[in-house]
């Protein structure tokens, strides 16, 4: 045996355990960052139906409602009824956020349009959620889909269909990813608001490990988004891209919002609108400040501009299907 030869099986021996340590350490990172990123912060509400009820007829008429979805978990939701027959529109928050944030929203909506207005908590949302880990977009899917079963289950006091044929779906974020999801699959969801949408649910994990444990650098959040595919080995965590889901879109209408507060998630939904089929009409105003993200800390009276801007939409979108 040659010196060379014995030299080199010696550096492999002794660089072997060393390699073998730092891929158990990383992989066991990035499972743990993806563990401790998948249950959001939870706090309280920042309003309930209740108090807001205090201020507005309308809020007094939500109520709070639970359902199955189809892999035996619950979701909940605040629900306020709009006239029989006409159409519904769920409002779904971003990460980290609760049904709350959409309440404002939801209840003006209501109020313009006479629409049945969903807000749910997604997966981890919420105070004591029922559902303890957010999938970033997957299993949220499946339970909007859900959701819509079960606003179609409702019935008037006249006995009539609650919901109408048309459904829109207002989503930022997460519940924008999740929207587009659904959008591809259940052809009744007619309009969507989409603002801000990651391009995958890599880069929402990646966004929210980020934000989450600022010492984590991009690099090292792009390793912790390898330790999705252990962590959600049996769950419904997904890999497409929103610029592949957009593709199967057709004869839609969409609304594309998004802005500087949030950079990165401007630029994939300003290349998002380029994914659409000719036949799905997209309006895009990615140049917002600030876009839905900012929104908690903007002006009253930029808050309610973007809030007209989306009830503009949605009202002309599915009244005039």
């Amino acid at each position: 045996m040659s010196a060379t030869t014995r030299l080199v099986k010696s550096l492999v021996r002794l660089v072997t355990p060393t390699l073998v340590i730092s891929f158990v350490a990383i992989a066991s990172a990035s499972v743990w960052l993806v563990h401790e990123s998948s249950t959001p912060l939870n706090s309280a509400y920042l309003v309930t139906p209740d108090k807001y009820g205090q201020l507005s007829s309308r809020a007094a008429q939500v109520t709070d409602e639970t359902w199955e979805n189809r892999d035996g978990s619950k979701s909940r939701g605040w629900l306020l009824r709009g006239i029989p027959n006409a159409p519904a529109v769920i409002l779904l928050h971003r990460f980290g956020a609760d049904r709350s944030h959409v309440l404002n929203l939801g209840v003006k909506l209501n109020e313009a349009t006479n629409f049945t207005i969903l807000m749910p908590d997604l997966r981890g949302h919420g105070q004591s959620p029922l559902v303890e880990k957010c999938t970033f977009g997957g299993c949220e899917t499946s339970d909007l889909t859900d959701s819509i079963a079960y606003l179609r289950s409702l019935r008037s006091i006249e006995d009539m269909p609650l919901v109408g044929k048309e459904i829109g779906v207002y989503g930022l974020e997460l519940g924008a990813l999740t929207a587009l999801n659904a959008g591809a699959s259940d052809p009744s969801i007619r309009a969507l608001v989409l603002d801000s949408v990651p391009a995958d649910s890599d880069r929402l994990l990646e966004g929210v490990i980020a934000q989450k444990h600022p010492f984590a650098s991009s690099v090292t959040a792009k390793i912790a988004s390898l330790g999705a595919y252990p962590y959600f080995y049996q769950g419904c965590y997904r890999r497409e891209s929103a610029c592949d889901t957009a593709k199967t879109m057709t004869n839609r209408r969409l609304m594309l919002l998004g802005g500087i507060d949030s950079p990165s998630y401007q630029e994939s939904t300003s290349k998002l609108g380029k994914c659409f089929p000719a036949t799905t009409v997209v309006d895009s105003k990615t140049d917002l400040s600030p876009s839905g993200m900012g929104l908690i800390n903007a002006s009253i009276e930029l808050s309610e501009a973007y809030d007209q801007r989306v009830i503009d939409f949605l009202k002309q979108a599915l009244t005039l299907q």
